[in-house]
């Protein structure tokens, strides 16, 4: 599903994460880390938010660097602590990525009516971080991509919200084969996901801990 040559991120002089050679196969994946050790860098260059060196090759046909139109088609991205211009509704950020997405017609509807966002008329500045993190997931989801990253995606979600996010993960991998990386400090083994394997991210690298 990824796959990793000579991949490097810097950060002005300073090494953050280094994966000479490595392949991620299709499924559910959750990656572990300390804080500061790479999480979300990794996501943010898999998301196409900032630059990197080396190369990445998604579904071993679409090169992230090399044609970023298809890349961003392709992988969507929830951010562990999303930031949208406060005067936006939610309504209309979810109009302009079901639009960038070429999202099925009734894909919005849906997943609104799923997440019960009856808010999204309001303005974004008025979002506490629970609505701001169900709003992040919603865009997450929309469109047909082949991989979905969420980037804490549990923080500040009650527990029914929670169970949610696991079933539509689910839906999403069983009847659209899309793939998910997900970053989390809650214990993997507390979740009823079934895991295709486990990864770490230390000493500015990324690992496998175990398969499923």
């Amino acid at each position: 599903m990824l796959t990793f040559r000579g991949f490097r991120k810097y950060f002005g002089d300073n090494l953050i994460l280094a994966i000479p050679e490595l392949t991620v196969p299709a499924g559910i994946h959750w990656i572990k880390g300390q804080n500061g050790s790479g999480k979300t860098t990794l996501f943010r260059v898999l998301g196409g938010l900032i630059p990197y060196q080396g190369d990445i090759l998604l579904n071993q046909s679409i090169n992230l660097q090399a044609q970023p139109l298809l890349h961003r088609r392709h992988i969507n991205l929830g951010e562990a602590a999303p930031l949208y211009p406060g005067f936006l509704t939610g309504t209309e950020l979810v109009n302009l990525f079901s639009q960038a997405h070429k999202a099925p017609a009734d894909q919005a509807a849906t997943l609104i009516k799923y997440f019960n966002a009856d808010y999204l008329h309001q303005p974004v500045r008025a979002y506490s971080s629970g609505m701001l993190k169900k709003l992040s997931l919603m865009l997450a989801f929309i469109g047909q991509p082949s991989l979905i990253l969420l980037d804490e995606p549990l923080a500040t979600l009650d527990t029914a919200t929670v169970e949610l996010v696991y079933n539509l993960m689910q839906e999403y991998n069983s009847k659209h084969q899309t793939s998910f990386l997900v970053t989390s400090h809650q214990d993997s083994q507390m979740t009823q996901l079934p895991l295709t394997a486990t990864w770490l991210v230390q000493n500015q690298t990324l690992t496998q801990l175990s398969d499923s």
